[in-house]
């Protein structure tokens, strides 16, 4: 008989051997009576101060040949597996699938669509993993920003240089596959069961690799350095073409659409095709940095560096009843870094890094506001050019070089700006310069994020602090835009062409942007049948070949 338990506590000095005692007490037998035991589930509780304990589900064989009794919903048997209901479609496809994009979205579609027989073509405006790695830290060393190959531009889209966090409220049974296959690309196994797991950026870089390197030995192909510039779209609204690189014409019948939400350009592009967007509310401010030890004390108490804890992190929300505006806590990167992520000259975004250690002995997160319609005016392109508006003014307040605007939390409370900060205060790179952050954020995200603050400081003691340390802008928290689609998840407008991910509006973060990608791989199996082949070698060899 196999069973599931939930709610097994041990405490920090047992050791895991422990769950096969605690899952034989709970079912009245002895432990030999279990012949299996694997963990589903892990989680820390640590709401008592005098007590930090590890909360486990757990899936458990036993051997025995009269009936057990047990009660719901601590015990349960072992849901039946998920099984994928799918057939594919009778449409004839005569050019294999596009994607455009290779972040979370783009790059579990296109494993998908590899897996099932579809051979398809994956372009990706900026380079593979080690390149982008050259890119972004001679942008964080120097200054020097390479807009087509960044920290959002480039391989595994803009988590791959984040914390590589995996938490999702997406309750989708694919989420499980999702994170085996990264398992199998070398991602580490305790992922599958930690209730909060990261993978951290050191990590994901070769996991990402060996993502592609899946879809290529399933058929399918990856290019870089292949920014689509344009689309041929029939006056039928049936899409035709892609334009790469301004250069090269490539027909097709199917594109998936998964920019990231940091591709203007691409967003400019399809409002002149007249697809089909929308404006969207987001939310922007700015990052926080604590000493981690101060953040594990107030989690942990007198636990606080225990090993197996590791560093902990927070979640804060606030709701500005008057004003109408929600504040929160995002992304936090607990032992991290605080890092430049622009990808346009001209401009300054914050973002958080951590590696799969979280060692820096900084914690960061970006504190943010909400941003609705109304802040920034009606048209699909409005909320872009009012991020883009802030970041310009990070920028100036910078100096014009890519440091950020910095100043310490005690400072920006009392709307003043820093005059000692140190340049070690922040691990912001390229740099910081001491300034007032209230200059480039909306007048009402600060009024919001001052009370926000100084509500959090009740619920973590000593948030508001010395040590404390603000640097913006962050304004990169979601899509400022939707492209629409209709239930078959392809544009309301434009056939063939299906949005997906973060940067169409339909995802927000690693996992519901790949669960995502995988909904459109669906659809597009759903109606068609696999291509006979793949692009032809020399079409294959001109988008390869870069003009200048």
């Amino acid at each position: 008989m196999k069973l599931r338990l939930t709610n097994l506590r041990l405490e920090l000095a047992s050791d895991e051997t422990e769950l096969i005692r605690l899952a034989a007490r709970k079912i009245r037998l002895v432990p030999e009576q279990i012949t299996s035991l694997h963990i589903v589930k892990k989680a820390v509780d640590a709401r008592k101060s005098d007590s930090v304990q590890f909360v486990y589900t757990v899936d458990i064989e036993v051997n025995v040949t009269k009936r057990i009794r047990f009660d719901p919903p601590f015990v349960v048997p072992i849901p039946v597996p998920f099984r994928e209901q799918l057939s594919k479609g009778d449409r004839i496809l005569h050019f294999p699938p596009v994607v455009i994009g290779s972040g979370p979205a783009g790059m579990f579609c296109a494993l998908k669509l590899a897996a099932w027989g579809y051979r398809p073509l994956v372009l990706e405006r900026g380079g593979d993993v080690d390149r982008r790695c050259q890119e972004i830290e001679k942008f964080w060393t120097l200054g020097e920003l390479n807009p087509e190959c960044n920290v959002q531009f480039g391989e595994g889209g803009a988590g791959t240089f984040s914390d590589g966090k995996l938490t999702t409220r997406v309750k989708d049974p694919r989420v499980r596959r999702i994170l085996e296959q990264m398992v199998e690309a070398g991602a580490p196994e305790e992922i599958l069961y930690l209730n909060k797991p990261h993978i951290g950026t050191d990590v994901l870089k070769p996991v990402v690799k060996g993502l592609r390197e899946k879809i290529i030995a399933l058929g399918g192909q990856v290019l870089f350095d292949a920014c689509v510039t344009g689309m041929k779209i029939s006056p039928g609204g049936v899409l035709k073409a892609l334009t790469v690189r301004n250069q090269v014409e490539l027909p097709l019948e199917v594109a998936v659409l998964a920019i990231g939400h940091s591709a203007r350009d691409t967003y400019k592009m399809l409002f002149q095709k007249e697809v089909l967007m929308e404006a969207k509310p987001f939310a922007m401010g700015m990052r926080v940095e604590h000493p981690q030890d101060f953040i594990d004390a107030g989690q942990y108490g007198r636990f606080a560096g225990h090993p197996k804890l590791g560093a902990a992190d927070y979640s804060l929300a606030y709701q500005d009843q008057e004003r109408g505006r929600g504040a929160y806590s995002f992304c936090m990167c607990p032992g991290g870094y605080v890092v430049g992520a622009a990808s346009e000259p001209g401009g300054v975004v914050t973002n958080g890094m951590s590696e799969h250690a979280r060692d820096s002995g900084k914690a960061n997160s970006a504190l943010v506001a909400t941003v609705d319609i109304a802040d920034f005016g009606e048209g699909c392109l409005k909320g872009m050019e009012f991020q883009r508006k802030w970041e310009e003014k990070a920028f100036r307040l910078g100096g014009n070089n890519f440091n950020a605007p910095a100043q310490r939390l005690e400072d920006f409370l009392a709307d003043r700006k820093s005059t000692d900060l140190d340049e070690q205060a922040s691990s912001y790179r390229p740099g910081v310069t001491p300034a007032n952050i209230r200059d480039c954020l909306p007048k009402e995200v600060g009024e919001v994020l001052t009370d926000a603050i100084r509500f959090w400081d009740h619920k973590i003691k000593g948030f508001i602090q010395d040590r404390a340390v603000v640097t913006g802008v962050e304004t990169r928290t979601s899509a400022p835009l939707r492209i629409l689609r209709n239930e078959c998840l392809e544009s309301v407008n434009t056939s063939g062409l299906y949005p997906a991910g973060e940067g169409a509006g339909y995802a927000g973060g690693i996992i519901s942007a790949a669960v995502d990608g995988l909904k459109v791989a669906e659809a597009i199996i759903r109606k068609y049948r696999e291509p006979e082949a793949g692009f032809l070698p020399e079409i294959i060899d001109k988008l390869a070949t870069r003009g200048d």
